[in-house]
């Protein structure tokens, strides 16, 4: 019988699952000197010191998800945002990013994004944080008219004891009044209103220098799961195939 594959591809043997000194050192330095000439002759230390432990992180939390998140697993390559800034459309033109960071999106919604898990390194702090960060148009008015009927139900998830323990909701971005078709005095206006819903925890940057950086990280991605679960609820409904209608039966 052949041995049972793990969820992601397994990191090098000498790859360590957390971060060395060294690691948060670059960042500082890389914030000092954001430019192409003080990088490319160190790009071989950003790889051994960062993006190397930072796969194994990641395919280390990934096969920890099979447990409670199943639908978000996928290749650590895939989740692990590039270290390079995408400058097209904005006028600072700093090509690198100064921290590390990782996004798990629900299948089949890698295009749109959805709801989802999310952590990032830098030499201040390690953040956590789990949600729907930004949705799209098409998005925004589907959690909305979740929000509609199943207020309450989102708003004991935020209230859980678990949850506040480890996190705070961030902040909502909301509009100042509610948005065009909702009822104005409708309960649950509070979040309707958002334009943006989660969890974030902020940890010290020591964090990512410790062995069980990881199980930190998954620890807090388990109490996050429901939020993330309801967030995506009415995404995939509308994302689901329609019956085909014969001879007028469904």
């Amino acid at each position: 019988m052949a041995p049972k594959k793990s969820s992601s591809a397994a990191a090098p043997a000498s790859v360590l699952p957390y971060f060395r000194p060294e690691a948060l050192t670059f960042l500082r330095n890389l914030a000092k000197h954001n430019d192409r000439e003080w990088f490319q002759p160190r790009k071989a230390v950003y790889e051994a010191e960062l993006k190397e432990p930072m796969l194994a992180v990641v395919r280390k939390i990934t096969d920890a998800m099979m447990d409670f998140a199943p639908a978000f697993v996928r290749p650590a390559e895939k989740s692990v945002f590039r270290i390079y800034r995408d400058t097209r459309f904005s006028s600072d033109k700093r090509p690198y990013k100064t921290h590390v960071a990782a996004w798990w999106t629900h299948t089949g919604l890698e295009k749109t994004s959805g709801a989802g898990y999310y952590f990032h390194i830098s030499p201040k702090e390690v953040i956590v944080a789990a949600g729907s960060y930004m949705p799209d148009k098409d998005q925004l008015s589907q959690i909305r008219h979740w929000l509609l009927d199943h207020h309450g139900e989102f708003r004991k998830l935020l209230q859980s004891a678990k949850v506040r323990k480890h996190f705070e909701e961030f902040e909502g971005n909301s509009l100042v009044r509610p948005p065009k078709g909702f009822p104005c005095e409708h309960p649950g206006m509070d979040l309707i209103r958002c334009r943006q819903w989660g969890l974030a925890a902020t940890l010290p940057a020591e964090t990512a220098l410790r062995a069980d950086l990881a199980a930190v990280i998954v620890r807090h991605f388990k109490v996050a799961a429901p939020v993330v679960d309801a967030l995506n609820t009415p995404i995939a409904a509308a994302q689901a195939p329609k019956k085909k209608v014969l001879f007028g039966l469904r």
